[in-house]
C-alpha cells in the first residue's frame, strides 16, 4: 500500500480553476489600470497586487502544511489515541489518503474504509479531479453519512481526516456524527482533523477559508451524537484535530 499524499502541487492541481481564475483577474486589472482615471487606476492595480498576494499566501500555507509539516507522519495520533486501536474505520468523502499509511502504522489492527463520495453531496470540481488522481482503496465500501455499512460498536476508533467538511449540509454532518457514534464501542474515540473557518486560515487562504467550518460546528456535532470531548491538538498552525469519545457506560444503538 502506498502512503502517497498531496502536496501543493496536487492542491494547485485539484483546484486549478480558482487558481486561473485569480491570475485572469490579476492580469485583467493590471492590464486596463493604465486605461483608466487615477483614482481607479491605484484601485485596480491594488486589486491586481490583492489577487496575486491571496494566492501566494494559499499555497506557501498548502506547501507548509502538506509538505513541510509531520501532518502525514501521523505522529499526532499518539496524543490522541493513547492504546492502538485493534479496529478502526476510516472515513472519506471522496480522497482517501489516511487508509494506506494507517495501515503501515497499525498492522495487527482491522481496517474498514467506506467512501461516502456522491456528486449530489460532495459537488466541488475539486474533489472530482483528487479522485481521478487518487482512485479509493480497493477494499472501500460505500457509504452515506446515514449510512455507514459498518456493525453498531464494532470499532475501537472511527478517523475522518479532512473529510466531513466536504458535506455541505448541516444535516449530512449532523448523521454522519451520529453513525460514527453507533459504530464505535463504548469508550471508543472519532479522530477529527480539519482546517476551522478562523482567524488564521483566513489568513492564509482568504474567501477560501468559508470551506472551512468553524469550531463551534464541530463541537456542536459531537454533542449532537453524544460524543464528549476529550483532546484537541493544533498541528502546522492550520489544522486542528480533537478526539471526541463514546461514554463508557452509553447503551449500543441501532442506526
Amino acid at each position: 500500500m502506498s502512503g502517497r499524499h498531496s502536496g501543493a502541487r496536487d492542491v494547485i492541481a485539484y483546484n486549478w480553476p480558482q487558481y486561473a481564475a485569480g491570475l485572469a483577474t490579476a492580469a485583467g486589472a493590471a492590464a486596463i489600470a493604465g486605461h483608466l482615471p487615477r483614482p481607479l487606476r491605484r484601485l485596480a492595480r491594488s486589486g491586481s497586487a490583492a489577487a496575486i498576494t491571496l494566492l501566494g499566501t494559499a499555497t506557501a500555507a498548502s506547501w507548509y502544511v502538506y509538505d513541510r509539516s509531520d501532518l502525514y507522519a501521523y505522529h499526532w495520533l499518539a496524543s490522541l489515541l493513547p492504546r492502538t486501536p485493534s479496529a478502526y474505520a476510516v472515513v472519506s468523502c471522496g480522497l482517501d489518503e489516511v487508509s494506506a499509511p494507517l495501515a503501515a502504522r497499525w498492522p495487527a489492527a482491522r481496517q474498514s474504509a467506506v467512501d461516502l463520495y456522491d456528486p449530489a453531496l460532495t459537488s466541488e470540481g475539486s474533489i472530482r479531479r483528487a479522485r481521478r488522481r487518487v482512485p479509493p482503496p480497493a477494499h472501500a465500501l460505500p457509504g452515506r453519512p446515514d449510512t455507514l455499512p459498518l456493525p453498531t460498536a464494532g470499532t475501537d476508533a472511527v478517523l475522518l481526516v479532512f473529510a466531513a467538511h466536504e458535506l455541505r449540509r448541516a444535516r449530512d454532518r449532523e448523521e454522519l456524527f451520529t453513525e460514527c457514534g453507533r459504530i464505535l464501542r463504548p469508550g471508543g474515540t472519532l479522530v477529527l482533523a480539519e482546517h476551522l473557518r478562523d482567524i488564521a486560515n483566513m489568513a492564509a487562504f482568504g474567501p477560501g477559508a468559508w470551506h472551512f467550518l468553524a469550531r463551534a460546528e464541530w463541537l456542536r456535532l459531537a454533542a449532537h451524537a453524544g460524543l464528549r470531548p476529550t483532546a484537541e491538538r493544533r498541528l502546522a498552525h492550520l489544522i486542528t484535530t480533537f478526539a471526541f469519545t463514546k461514554d463508557e457506560t452509553c447503551p449500543n444503538s441501532s442506526p
